[in-house]
């Protein structure tokens, strides 16, 4: 008897310490439960099977497995044993309740059930002291009666935590009429058809082949007849629907590539080789023409076919027929949406992060908070005045003018002179589709540095070329999250009014004319596109290097493959002027290369000490010219990448 005493004393100690150490362990399970609890207000949701199972662990270990022994177990058996009766229910019940508590280490885990004294699961009645069953079949009945628990993620209460204090008005960009205030929206008479487009720089349109350009969805062709004049047609062949601008230009006129039909600028079809001598080509094979315009520098389209020209909305630019105006101008073909480049484009405040020491002008230093005053909001733009918060004035006027116009103008004064000058930074944005801008890039001045005159026309154009894919990573990556969230911009930006004034006009300006788009995102209404876009793949082997030859595609072997993402495709191919200098350095670096290859072969068989060193010194320069020629075409074909500076 007095083993078993003390077997059962052993066994208490041990119960004890493994109730001590579980009771640590719940308690810290307990804390984690109440925390999640805790965030059921902040949008976290549970089900109700893990509230029973979070009140269920209030209670300590040992009480629930006590209260479920006692419960459930079956009536013990009787001990037999020599001692008195009156100390016989006492070891009873210690025996009892080491059994319970063993039981309760075993069984408990599986069983997981609520105690008795809390509230009863509505999955699972617990039987009663008169329908005992066991353990084991307790567990199997509840698998049939309760349902599967079911994952739940996080909900983020977009409303409550949008709301805006009364400090952060003082900062964001508020309603700006008070139409918008009381949430009403004015929608303007538009339709984006009956606009001029710019399409090309009129100095960068080939003689001697077609043009294949977009206006959103719409696919066009641009080329010179005999004449000299402009054309546009629709860039699909009425026979099979083949794309002219692969074809070519013969005596004037457009000739498709897949069966040798002829066009001429009026839209008539003048030649089909397959027809019979004796035949008529039939008047309805002929192509969609547009008009098309060239002003100041700029080939322009209508792209309306129902309503004729209107030559009042053709953008007229006054500081550009001032007397000595001079400027500089690049067209690049861009990776993101042209609403998206426009917002940059209107967007000062990026150019010292953005920007830093890409010239004298950009510097991290210098980025600071801005002033914006709004003077003119009409249904075809808006117009304003802005500067440093810091100068008390805004010398600088920006003006967005529809459909995807906008300039920058800025007046000075010289003071050793007195005479004004007028500087310009002119942005024409073509949206090109889903994604995709093309962009014409004009900055100019009336009072030019002669220092200027020293440098080429391609330096400037691969500086901004430079500028541009500095933000590329940031503008691509915002078009794709606009196109995933598919929600207008004020759920997801944050507009400061010292930076984005200009931003929120524009978006604002674009829920009132929107709906004569395509597809738009505004800053209140969206409107998404209601085809999906086309991707065009380029032609491969013999065939890629052939059209990357011609004088259409502007290209000078298969490494420039179709590719918004080089700057060779982006910017090159578009300009005459950095074609014909990166064709020009190609040349030179060959005919380098092969005179520092013959100087050094007559250095080494040369007799004479002083022709030897005359040839190794010609070969030396040979090669220095190599590299330079080099050089000039890396910056105007290689992406600019970024290297992040410890400050």
């Amino acid at each position: 008897m007095e083993f078993q005493d003390y077997k059962l004393e052993n066994l208490g100690k041990l119960l004890k310490r493994h109730h001590n150490l579980n009771s640590d362990k719940q308690c810290r399970i307990n804390s984690n439960k109440q925390q999640r609890a805790n965030l059921n207000d902040n949008g976290v949701h549970y089900k109700s099977q893990k509230v029973r199972r979070y009140e269920y662990c209030q209670t300590s270990p040992l009480q629930q497995n006590l209260e479920i022994s006692s419960t459930w177990l079956p009536p013990s058996p009787s001990f037999t044993s020599s001692s008195s009766s009156t100390e016989q229910p006492h070891r009873t019940t210690r025996i009892m309740t080491a059994l319970s508590s063993l039981h309760s280490l075993f069984f408990s885990p599986l069983l997981k059930i609520p105690s008795p004294k809390l509230k009863p699961s509505p999955f699972f009645t617990p039987p009663t002291t008169g329908n005992v069953i066991s353990p084991i079949k307790a567990h199997k009945l509840r698998k049939r009666t309760e349902p599967k628990l079911t994952k739940c993620h996080a909900v983020t209460d977009m409303s409550s935590s949008a709301v805006p204090t009364p400090d952060d008005h003082k900062v964001l960009v508020g309603p700006a009429s008070e139409e918008e205030s009381r949430g009403e929206r004015r929608v303007a008479d538009y339709d984006w058809t009956e606009e001029w487009y710019p399409l090309y720089l009129t100095k960068d349109v080939p003689d001697d082949a077609p043009l294949g350009l977009t206006v959103f969805d719409q696919q066009i062709v641009l080329y010179k007849d005999g004449k000299g004049e402009l054309r546009c047609h629709q860039d699909r062949c009425p026979h099979r629907l083949a794309k002219l601008s692969e074809g070519q230009l013969i005596d004037g006129r457009l000739e498709c590539l897949y069966h040798g039909w002829q066009f001429e600028g009026e839209g008539k079809c003048v030649k089909i080789p397959q027809l019979p001598a004796d035949a008529k080509i039939p008047r309805s094979a002929c192509v969609r023409t547009y008009e098309v315009k060239e002003s100041q520098g700029v080939v322009w389209v209508w792209m309306s076919q129902k309503t004729p020209p209107n030559p009042d909305k053709l953008p007229w630019f006054e500081n550009f027929a001032r007397p000595g105006f001079q400027d500089v101008s690049t067209i690049h073909e861009l990776p993101y949406d042209h609403s998206i480049l426009l917002e940059n484009l209107m967007d000062p405040a990026h150019i010292p992060i953005s920007h830093d020491r890409t010239d004298y002008s950009a510097k991290r230093e210098d980025a600071q908070p801005l002033g914006f005053e709004v003077t003119e909001r009409t249904d075809r733009g808006f117009a304003g005045q802005w500067g440093r918060e810091k100068d008390g004035s805004m010398p600088n006027f920006l003006r967005f003018e529809a459909p995807c116009v906008l300039q920058n103008n800025r007046e000075s004064v010289d003071n050793k002179t007195g005479e004004k000058h007028y500087s310009t930074g002119l942005f024409l944005c073509r949206p090109t589709g889903q994604g995709k801008s093309m962009l014409i890039v004009r900055f100019g001045t009336t009072g030019t540095s002669p220092w200027i005159k020293l440098f080429p026309d391609w330096y400037f154009h691969q500086s901004a070329s430079k500028v541009f894919e500095q933000d590329m990573g940031f503008l691509s990556s915002q078009n794709e999250v606009l196109l995933k969230e598919k929600v207008p911009t004020k759920e997801l930006y944050f507009n400061l009014r010292s930076i984005d004034t200009w931003v929120a006009e524009y978006r604002k300006w674009m829920d009132k004319a929107g709906h004569g788009m395509p597809y738009y995102f505004g800053h209140s209404t969206i409107s998404l596109p209601k085809v999906p876009a086309v991707v065009e793949h380029a032609p491969a082997g013999l065939v890629a290097g052939v059209s990357a030859s011609l004088p259409a595609k502007g290209g000078i072997g298969t490494m420039h493959a179709p590719n918004l993402a080089n700057r060779y495709f982006r910017h090159v191919i578009h300009c005459k002027g950095c074609r014909s200098a990166v064709k020009a350095f190609n040349t030179w670096k060959n005919s380098l290369s092969t005179a520092a290859a013959l100087l050094t072969a007559l250095a080494i068989l040369g007799a004479g000490r002083q022709w030897r060193a005359f040839c190794l010194v010609s070969a030396s320069l040979c090669l220095a010219g190599v590299y330079a020629c080099s050089t000039a075409i890396s910056m105007n074909t290689t992406n600019f990448i970024r290297t992040h500076r410890r400050l």
